[in-house]
């Protein structure tokens, strides 16, 4: 029985990697020229942000289910000199990278050093 279970295992992961690879690569398939409506195209401008957003916040406010119940995290002010980073270069580009630069700049030294 356990043959049987290994060979439906490897038939259904290799069926789902052939639905992956089409349904991703139909827009390089299609030579149909195909575009974006531009209410799309400005939305997935904000995907990086969005999807950084959603994975930090909550990491910056709690700490295994509980809310941080002190000022001396190094979370804290990495999340605030990240932020300061972002409005002060908003225009400027490479806006995301450099707020990721700048809070890990703060965070490991308080982190590693001070013990935050």
């Amino acid at each position: 029985m356990s043959e049987l279970a290994d060979w439906r295992t490897i038939v259904i992961i290799i069926g789902l990697a052939c639905i992956t690879v089409l349904t991703r690569s139909l827009f390089f398939i299609s030579s149909k020229q195909w575009k974006l409506p531009h209410w799309a195209q400005r939305g997935l401008q904000y995907a990086p942000i969005a999807a950084l957003s959603a994975v930090i916040a909550p990491e910056l406010v709690m700490t295994q289910g509980h809310l941080i119940s002190g000022w001396q995290d190094a979370r804290i002010f990495a999340a605030i000199a990240g932020a300061a980073w972002f409005f002060q270069r908003r225009g400027a580009g490479q806006a995301v990278l450099g707020t990721i630069v700048a809070g890990m700049a703060v965070y490991l030294p308080l982190h590693l050093l001070l013990g935050w």
